[in-house]
């Protein structure tokens, strides 16, 4: 049996006739940058996320990016963020200016917010705590230390959609919070596309202007800005999708519920830990164990695809090698980033596929 680790086509071919709706009805109106589509995408997702301010973008990194432009982060700044996470979460702050300050994991793989106050120096102006998997940060820690220490709060949501932190949707929390709508995201564009959402009208006024040429209003540019603007076409499936987004979510956990049941006291295989407080959107299903890289090659060999969520901490990829991290500074992320495995889930996989994803696994360690 084949196993995709996401199926797109599965998706489209459920809602085809809805999405391909979406699309015709920007190509009749040729609105292909900017316009009504936009328009009506932004609002929507401020209202489904209960927030005042929806900004759209290019894709999510950009999104980060020009948050802490938008914020005056910039030369002689740090940022703090996460030992674990795609690199956009610190590149865009060395591309404000600013320098990335590591902070290592917890036993969830999430930022380690006991941690985070011993980095906190007079240099520091932000943290970015990263819900990373589908899971929330612990909000009311970091949240207490950013107003002690009048900071800024910037929640990295690329895969958190409408996860919660004690009832309450992460991305509500800080000054702004960034979304990514990869593909394969919980929602998901069929290209690059990106939002900031806020509470703060004039952070969301230079957001949206800084994002277009420094432009509100064509050819009046008050600021130098980027080209990062949400076509038309992108915006108007990811109106589509937005309506699914409850019940996928829904299907995500029921999967993750089936792995937590048949993968349960196998091996020395560790499963994801949800904290206290936290209402997981599973966008990805991390397992660990020291046999990560055997059990991934036997996984493939039976036609499951699996991926790992990251092969290194930031800190000790080549790119911050002027920082001078090593693996004993960070030693919860240099262990876990050899032991990180993320198993196919999608709200289309069936059952017969996660009983047979179960089983390939059950197997391999019977005879590891």
């Amino acid at each position: 049996m084949h196993v995709p680790f996401v199926d797109l086509a599965a998706q489209y071919n459920a809602h085809r006739e809805e999405f391909d709706g979406a699309l015709a009805a920007v190509i009749a109106r040729t609105a292909f940058v900017g316009g009504e589509f936009v328009r009506n995408f932004e609002r929507q997702y401020a209202d489904a996320y209960g927030v005042q301010h929806c900004v759209s973008c290019a894709n999510g990194t950009d999104a980060i990016y020009i948050v802490l432009r938008m914020l005056g982060i910039g030369a002689g700044d740090e940022v703090i963020t996460t030992a674990i996470s795609w690199i956009s979460t610190s590149e865009t702050i060395s591309q404000a200016g600013a320098r990335p300050v590591f902070v290592d994991v917890d036993e969830h793989g999430l930022i380690d917010v006991e941690q985070i106050e011993a980095r906190i120096t007079p240099r520091t102006r932000a943290i970015i705590p990263v819900h990373l998997y589908g899971q929330a940060v612990n909000m009311d820690r970091v949240g207490e230390l950013c107003r002690r220490h009048r900071l800024r709060l910037i929640e990295d949501c690329a895969q958190a959609h409408f996860a919660e932190w004690n009832g309450r949707r992460v991305g509500t929390f800080g000054d702004a919070a960034t979304f990514s709508f990869y593909p394969g995201k919980n929602l998901g564009a069929w290209g690059d596309a990106g939002a900031i959402v806020t509470n703060d009208a004039d952070l969301a006024r230079r957001c949206r202007m800084y994002a277009n040429h420094g432009a509100l209003v064509k050819h009046q540019h008050e600021v130098e800005g980027v080209n990062s603007r949400l076509d038309g076409l992108q915006a108007s499936l990811l109106s589509a999708k937005l309506p699914h987004v409850a019940a996928w979510t829904a299907s995500r956990r029921k999967v993750a519920a089936a792995y937590d049941q048949k993968l349960a006291g196998v091996g020395d295989l560790c499963l994801p830990r949800i904290r206290a407080g936290a209402r997981h959107v599973y966008h990805l299903y991390v397992v660990q164990t020291a046999h990560r890289d055997e059990l991934k090659s036997h996984l493939t060999d039976r036609g499951i695809e699996t991926a790992i969520h990251y092969p290194t901490a930031l800190p000790l990829l080549p790119a911050y090698g002027y920082l001078g991290a090593e693996p004993k500074d960070f030693p919860r992320a240099a262990t876990t980033q050899g032991r990180i495995l993320s198993l196919p889930i999608y709200p289309e996989i069936t059952s017969d596929m996660i009983e047979y994803v179960a089983d390939s696994v059950r197997t391999f360690f019977a005879h590891a």
